[in-house]
């Protein structure tokens, strides 16, 4: 089956940024809303087991992580910020507190978050996810560095 030929394949309807992040979010492919995402935790599908959407041209890149640390930064600080105005704690139980707290935190978010932006990047047709490939920087190690 192409993967512009299904029922919820490239409708304009289908390729808003909300369904996007929403179906990446839950990691299952923009397209079809089907097909897992990730073949592993966090290696992403070539394409689509479903429908057959490529994927693999995705550019999630270091978004993902920084926003994880965001995220997590204001839960994590928030609450040792609260659970030390309410119950004045010791430090330490503090850290043995919150430390297992951000680990589960970031590893749950980061799959999801990672998702979500690559279902936005399908919404939006970037980086070969419209049909056209994206003009690609060609690095020439021995050229002249030159100032314009």
């Amino acid at each position: 089956m192409s993967p512009h030929n299904g029922p919820n394949h490239d409708s304009e309807l289908d390729r808003n940024a909300w369904s996007g992040l929403g179906r990446g979010l839950r990691q299952v492919c923009p397209a079809c809303n089907e097909g897992a995402l990730y073949k592993s935790y966090l290696k992403v599908n070539d394409a689509c087991p479903k429908c057959g959407t490529e994927l693999h041209h995705h550019r999630a890149d270091d978004a993902p992580p920084y926003f994880v640390m965001t995220i997590t930064g204001h839960i994590i600080i928030g609450g040792i910020l609260m659970f030390e105005k309410m119950y004045q704690m010791n430090p330490w139980l503090q850290l043995a507190i919150w430390s297992p707290i951000t680990i589960l935190l970031t590893l749950w978010l980061l799959p999801r978050i990672k998702g979500a932006l690559i279902g936005y990047q399908w919404a939006l047709k970037m980086h070969g996810f419209g049909g056209s490939v994206d003009d690609e920087v060609q690095f020439i190690p021995d050229a002249p560095k030159t100032l314009a």
